[in-house]
């Protein structure tokens, strides 16, 4: 069997592990809200007609903070649409996705479903068709106890407590053609600064999240980070980055190397930030927001038709973007997980990309039951068990070469310290199709620790997923002994597989 060999000391840490990092995204796009999280008619539909039989599962999830409400829906709506009598809110055309929006869910409503599912809400606001005045009046309706317009307003409409939003994204993927509102880096930059310095003079403790590009393979990248941030870097306090992965060319090898290109691209614009750290002489850090991120097996397509044609257009709650996920996805996607706990560092909060029905780990039928999707299970375990501080890794792991990515390592892997709860977590991802490997593990500074549990994640089919006639085809058990001795431990790490081996001090 061959070996790999991991050392970790608990005084050599990368970074804190923010309760932020294990975030998601709810946007107004196909059934994301409309059949997703809100189902009126639903036979567990609570008072408020949401579906509580998801609200439970987001729970499971322990999704820490979801952004809201977009994505490209944001760039072209108007937030006083969805609040006031359900009743009297306007029905508009959702510029995005070529979409009718009956505002049935708002501001209010959102917050009211976030709450019950044990999330912080991350809002967006408008700069595409909109610009200082709706962001400043959003917050105030938002945040403002009372006694002025907008937080007066929020009361009559029956919410008298404010909703204490903390994390305000700044618009959304302004660098891309499609968005409506489209800027270039430089227009975009200066309405940042300006809508963040008004948010910031009513809140100075705001945290406010730039745009980033929308991918690495923009041709402005990573100009347009350089640009955007040499014009706001004191006012915001993060830069995001999105990014999504498929599998054209049924490609495995190259497919599960994919977390090395997310790897780069974090490296890249923590670069350009510190680039424009020095260039504007700012004793300021900027955190990085990878607030869209994911598998996505129809991206490369979508994106050269720039839209699904598939979808009838000026509808609500049509089935659009709803990957059926895959064991092989689960696989990157516990890759990705692991990329991002090695740059605690910087990226303090990463949203998964969506929640629900769209690109979602959770999946409903109008009517019928919900289930988790294979990519639920990494994300789950990571959420619950890595916290704490994410230790520096020494990983020796046998290689395969790769035409996109070089050696790649089989064996990928993070680690997460737990002081408080005595806790460590090693998560790991065996890349390798045909053979399991022995994992030696050196942990000469937890001699005290012994094992927990060992989780794993494996499928003898790479495409198996879950259905509702299936719903747990794909789901993890208990794996392999792990043997421990003065801080030494071994544990199989079968092909193909994603694990979790805990350990706890004795």
């Amino acid at each position: 069997m061959n070996r790999a060999r991991l050392m970790v000391d608990k005084d050599f840490n990368i970074g804190s592990i923010d309760r932020r990092l294990y975030g998601s995204f709810v946007e107004h796009l196909g059934r994301a809200v409309y059949g997703g999280i809100y189902e009126p008619g639903h036979r567990t539909a609570d008072r408020e007609g949401f579906r509580t039989d998801v609200i439970d599962l987001v729970k499971e999830l322990d999704v820490s903070i979801i952004r809201y409400p977009g994505g490209n829906f944001v760039s072209n709506y108007y937030w006083e649409d969805g609040v006031g009598p359900v009743g009297k809110r306007p029905c508009r055309l959702d510029l995005a996705w070529r979409a009718l929006e009956p505002n049935k869910i708002g501001v209010n409503e959102f917050c009211s479903w976030a709450k019950k599912a044990g999330s912080e809400v991350m809002m967006s606001v408008n700069l595409g068709t909109r610009g200082i005045e709706a962001a400043r009046s959003l917050v105030e309706y938002c945040n403002q106890p009372g006694g002025t317009y907008w937080s007066d307003l929020r009361i009559s409409h029956g919410v008298k407590k404010p909703h204490g939003i903390k994390v305000w994204c700044l618009g959304n993927e302004m660098d891309g053609p499609w968005q409506v509102g489209h800027k270039t880096a430089n227009e975009y930059g200066r309405l940042a600064n300006e809508v963040g310095k008004a948010l910031k003079l009513y809140d100075p403790d705001l945290k406010l999240v730039a745009c980033g590009s929308s991918n690495r393979d923009m041709p402005t990248f990573p100009q347009w980070e350089a640009e955007v941030l040499e014009r706001c870097y004191e006012t915001v306090d993060y830069i995001s980055l999105h990014t999504y992965y498929d599998d054209p060319e049924d490609d495995l090898a190259t497919y599960l190397a994919n977390s090395i290109d997310m790897d780069t691209f974090i490296k890249s614009v923590k670069s350009t930030c510190d680039y424009v750290r020095a260039k504007t002489r700012s004793k300021k850090t900027m955190y990085l927001s990878f607030d869209e991120w994911n598998a996505w097996s129809f991206y490369h397509s979508f994106i050269s038709k720039g839209l699904d044609d598939t979808v009838e257009p000026w509808t609500t709650g049509a089935h659009q973007l709803e990957d059926v996920y895959t064991f092989k996805d689960a696989l990157l996607v516990g890759c990705l997980l692991i990329t991002l706990l090695r740059n605690v560092d910087r990226v303090k909060i990463a949203c998964l990309a969506q929640l629900v029905n769209v690109l979602a780990p959770i999946m409903t039928r109008n009517n019928g039951p919900a289930w988790r999707q294979p990519i639920f299970y990494p994300f789950l375990h990571a959420s619950q068990h890595a916290r704490g501080e994410s230790l520096d890794v020494r990983l020796e792991s046998p290689t395969y070469d790769n035409a996109k990515f070089g050696d790649v390592p089989y064996i990928d892997a993070a680690v997460a310290y737990d002081v408080e709860n005595e806790r460590l977590t090693i998560l790991a991802v065996n890349r390798n199709p045909h053979e399991s490997i022995l994992l030696e593990g050196d942990l000469r500074s937890l001699k005290e620790y012994t094992p927990v549990e060992h989780i794993l994640l494996e499928h003898s089919d790479l495409k198996a997923s879950n259905n509702t006639g299936k719903p747990r085809n794909v789901v993890p058990r208990r794996g392999a002994e792990i043997k421990m001795d003065s801080g030494r431990f071994e544990a199989v790490i079968p092909k193909l597989s994603w694990n979790v081996i805990r350990l706890g001090r004795r």
